[in-house]
């Protein structure tokens, strides 16, 4: 199973994909570092520590943790990563959402966390265990899909996106259902489980069926290491962060459906021909029902043109 992002992935976006899963007093450090990572970066270790309210030891072992060498090596990933994204970031977009702001700041701080979820999901997207998954669902015989709550919606997109370009794939948010499902997949199967935090009990039991019955197992969270990681065969990661009215329904969503672009790009590319001429007929078959459109599918012609 790989997790591993890649190299240009931000130290943050690690560190905040990782917090669940460290110790009590690793996450105080880890707060400290994403409260202010700029102040950090000139900060010796006793100040991290002190700030933190822990011991040296233990910023030593966060930075391990996390997969960083040592605390001089997270200095210096930190004063680069401050470096590279200070010519990008208004700071007042990159603030969170308060109370007393008005609609023209509340559009302009959710579209920049949109996009910021967006790049940072594709700076740490582990190309490698997208080609494997990509393989796999490109060769199944069937794929299931299983999303609850805000991941159902993204479920479905790949639903029908496969089925767009004649894939066998069913999307389930129903608890019985899933498992059902799951428990007559075969060697030849793939089955994908969508959740946020990873720890979404029906998504994990579902796809924990499926790979009982020998399906290949794909999970796609912001959190490599939680729960739904223990019974995924390969694991791809969004980066998309929490603030103050923005549940992980909502920007967490986005970095989803790019992960699943992805994924669906990759595998029309593996069946290219079958794809498009799936795609001209899916496109037919609903063009009659736009406004506009003749009977027999085309869209009239203006007078005069």
């Amino acid at each position: 199973m790989s997790t591993e992002s890649t190299a240009d992935s931000s130290p943050l976006v690690k560190i905040r994909s990782l917090l669940p899963g460290l110790a009590r007093a690793e996450q105080r450090v880890a707060k400290v570092v994403l409260d202010n990572p700029a102040t950090v970066a000139h900060r010796s270790i006793t100040e991290v520590a002190e700030a933190a309210g822990t011991s040296e030891t233990t910023v030593t072992r966060f930075c391990k943790a996390i997969g960083v060498g040592g605390y001089p090596e997270l200095r210096i990933a930190l004063a680069a990563d401050t470096a590279r994204t200070s010519m990008r970031t208004d700071r007042d977009l990159g603030g969170d959402i308060g109370p007393g702001d008005d609609l023209r700041q509340v559009v302009g701080k959710v579209a920049f966390a949109d996009a910021r979820a967006v790049e940072e999901t594709a700076e740490q997207l582990n190309v490698d265990t997208l080609e494997a998954v990509v393989e796999a669902v490109a060769g199944a015989g069937r794929v299931d899909v299983y999303g609850f709550g805000a991941s159902a919606f993204v479920a479905f997109d790949l639903q029908q996106k496969l089925h767009r370009i004649g894939r066998t794939c069913f999307a389930w948010n129903d608890t019985h259902i899933a498992l059902t499902s799951a428990a007559v997949l075969t060697a030849a199967d793939v089955a994908v489980g969508i959740s946020h935090t990873g720890s979404t009990s029906e998504t994990v039991e579902a796809l924990r069926v499926a790979k009982e019955h020998g399906a290949t197992t794909v999970a796609l969270t912001n959190f490599p290491r939680s729960p739904i990681s223990e019974v995924a065969d390969h694991v791809l990661t969004t980066a998309a962060r929490e603030t103050t009215f923005r549940s992980g329904a909502m920007a967490s969503r986005i970095a989803q459906l790019t992960v699943i672009d992805c994924l669906f790009i990759g595998v029309a590319q593996r069946h290219v021909d079958s794809a498009k001429t799936a795609l001209e007929a899916t496109y037919d078959a609903v063009s009659g029902h736009r406004l506009g459109a003749r009977p027999d599918g085309r869209r009239r012609r203006e007078s005069g043109k």
